[in-house]
């Protein structure tokens, strides 16, 4: 683990001069591990952002043990290297082309998670998969009083982040968190839940770091229910997306998987009926712009 300074020690947990201080027991040892984030089965060294907000030191190595099995997949985006690589190639211009794909309005969907979790007035919030840090920054802004922690395993993507101020940041492993149980009082997951290992392993993951009543806000893509929508938008989602997509990133092959993933995504009742298999009262599902993006909130029971 990094060195803290002993005023540090005498303050595990809080916010001290732009440092994120884990108390000691906070991170988990819990022996053998069958994999890290992706379901690889190797052993991973922990590397976290304590004090500098951009120094990766090398700890001690962890292995973790995650609290459920992923199910075998085909899909691209379950390969933990594919989605390392996708995501460091695309880092620099991944906001240019989210606001260039979405017409601007990813701002506004970002917005909504954050308005959403500042009704529960959290203290300590986690940004699971906080890629270039947006929706970290829309939770600070929505809850200025509370910690927000920004987590995510690429780490070209977290220097994105880092470069719009958000602190502290932690690379991290989704389905091995390093974080004890019941740290946070909200966990936010902004279309990266579709892009792990497996969907239930890392909602159990959110599920044993908030504490008792604490709440999860998902925010990805679905299908819109109605018909004629939803044609005209699986059009676009496989004929257009990837093509504007290439050219706003300079890696066409980066967003060809994107359709095929938002197809086999779990949308509406049955994201509810997952998300409530691995411990969470669902509310109604908030869907937005015609059923394309989807919001789910769950609090912990």
């Amino acid at each position: 683990m990094p060195a803290k300074s002993d005023s540090a020690q005498n303050a595990p947990g809080k916010l001290n001069s732009g440092e994120f201080v884990l108390h000691p027991g906070k991170i988990r040892d819990n022996g053998s591990s069958d994999r890290s984030r992706g379901g690889t089965g190797r052993r991973v060294r922990l590397r976290t952002v304590w004090g500098n907000p951009w120094r990766f030191e090398s700890s001690r190595e962890h292995e973790f043990q995650s609290p459920a099995t992923p199910l075998p997949s085909s899909l691209p985006q379950h390969d933990p290297e594919f989605v390392r690589r996708t995501f460091s190639s695309i880092s620099r211009r991944y906001d240019f082309a989210n606001h260039l794909l979405s017409g601007g309005i990813d701002r506004l969907w970002r917005a909504r998670v954050a308005r959403a979790m500042a009704e529960g007035h959290p203290k300590t919030i986690l940004d699971l998969a906080t890629g270039s840090g947006d929706l970290a920054t829309a939770l600070q802004r929505a809850c200025p009083a509370a910690l927000v922690v920004g987590a995510d395993f690429c780490l070209p993507m977290l220097d994105e982040a880092r470069a719009k101020g958000v602190s502290p940041l932690v690379q991290a492993d989704g389905l091995a968190l390093p974080f004890a149980d019941g740290s946070f009082d909200a966990v936010t997951i902004a279309f990266g839940l579709r892009n792990m290992a497996s969907w239930e392993a890392a909602l159990c993951e959110c599920s044993r770091v908030l504490n008792s009543s604490g709440r999860l806000a998902i925010l990805d893509f679905s299908l819109p229910a109605n018909p004629l929508v939803r044609a005209a938008y699986r059009f676009y989602l496989h004929r257009v997306l990837p093509v504007l997509a290439g050219w706003a990133t300079g890696c066409p092959d980066a967003y060809e998987y994107l359709a095929g993933s938002i197809e086999k995504f779990p949308r509406g009742g049955g994201m509810n009926a997952l998300m409530e298999s691995c411990g969470f009262c669902c509310e109604p599902n908030r869907a937005m712009w015609f059923g394309i993006v989807s919001l789910y909130i769950g609090t912990k029971v």
